[in-house]
């Protein structure tokens, strides 16, 4: 999650808190539509609506919510599977190709070292 607030809440209280968050895309894991559904369903729910592609590592970033709502969209998220990437000096987000889910030639599991590095 990061954090975002205004220096001028008195005039321009809709954007009072602009908080981020970032849901990262588990290793060996494609979007499907239904995926792709159900998130911004929750995300109509509990922030603006607006998402954004993180294009190297596969993230989606979810634009502007407030603070009071950051505990419920996390449960959702959580509930339905995905998985909120990192922020600070914490390992951030790996990313790696898609390797043997796609390739045929592969000849390392760059998915399972990739959830391995993710997950411990």
């Amino acid at each position: 999650v990061i954090g975002r607030y205004n220096d001028l809440p008195e005039e321009f209280p809709e954007i009072a808190h602009f908080h981020t968050l970032r849901v990262n895309m588990p290793s060996g894991w494609f979007y499907t539509s239904d995926a792709l559904k159900t998130l911004c369903d929750i995300w109509d729910r509990h922030g603006s609506g607006l998402t954004n592609m993180h294009g190297s590592t596969g993230d989606i970033i979810l634009l502007g919510t407030t603070t009071d709502e950051l505990e419920p969209t996390f449960r959702e998220l959580t509930d339905a599977g995905f998985d909120l990437g990192g922020s600070g000096s914490a390992v951030r987000t790996p990313s790696c190709c898609v390797g043997p889910a796609r390739c045929e030639w592969a000849c390392y599991d760059t998915l399972h070292l990739t959830n391995d590095l993710t997950q411990t």
